[in-house]
């Protein structure tokens, strides 16, 4: 049921063919961001693609009391940035680094050109928005009818599926702050620290500094609420 709330794109690459996975590269200019880099800003126009090598970034929308609602966290290995150029519109939202992360750009002559030769990376692009559309419609009926405990169990099950990064389930740490996380659930931070707490008292999670670890997947479900 978890994937019904996880939006991710790492195939793109994976499954394109060797040729195409060239041309990408070929085209692909990597720079270095620090933490809490600006990518790109809501309003403005795209003039490119971004593929993540190494970090997680976080997608967000700031509403008009200046909060932020994290909508997405990009882990690495997946494109972003592209739904922007495919509409012809400008960013829908804003985008900036959770950490230190290794970033890639393609510009939008490259991006569209390589777009035209390969049928195969356009089923995928049509693939990835289908899914992406998915995953927000379903998180969008969820969280809005969830209580702020249930939210909060959700989201730190999805946060475990994004710091995963091939390592076994029991040794995956969610390395985030207190206020994006509670910028991803949509409370205050002391709201989210209580509840954090709770989860402790009931040994769904461990804590370590501001690293967090699920140690009962099956109760944390159960309170989510959605199984």
């Amino acid at each position: 049921m978890i994937s019904k709330f996880i939006f991710n794109n790492q195939y793109l690459f994976d499954e394109l063919p060797e040729h195409d996975k060239n041309l990408l590269i070929g085209a692909m200019k990597t720079k270095n961001y620090r933490k809490n880099d600006a990518i790109f800003t809501d309003g403005t126009k795209p003039n490119g693609i971004y593929y993540l090598n190494e970090g997680k970034i976080k997608k967000y929308k700031v509403d008009n009391d200046g909060r932020e609602q994290i909508i997405y966290i990009y882990s690495s290995g997946e494109f972003f940035g592209y739904s922007a150029i495919l509409s012809n519109e400008s960013y829908g939202d804003t985008t900036s680094t959770l950490e230190n992360s290794v970033i890639s750009f393609i510009s939008k002559d490259n991006f569209l050109e390589i777009l035209s030769q390969s049928s195969v990376f356009s089923r995928l692009l049509l693939k990835s928005l289908s899914h992406e559309f998915s995953v927000m419609a379903n998180l969008i009926a969820v969280l809005s009818h969830r209580t702020v405990r249930e939210r909060a169990a959700l989201s730190l099950l999805i946060l475990h599926d994004k710091y995963k990064s091939g390592n076994h389930d029991d040794e995956v740490l969610i390395s985030l702050s207190r206020v994006d996380l509670a910028n991803m659930v949509g409370t205050a931070r002391e709201t989210l620290a209580r509840i954090l707490n709770d989860f402790k008292q009931e040994n769904l999670i461990k804590t370590e500094g501001r690293k967090i670890q699920i140690i009962d997947h099956k109760k944390l479900i159960h309170v989510a609420n959605f199984y």
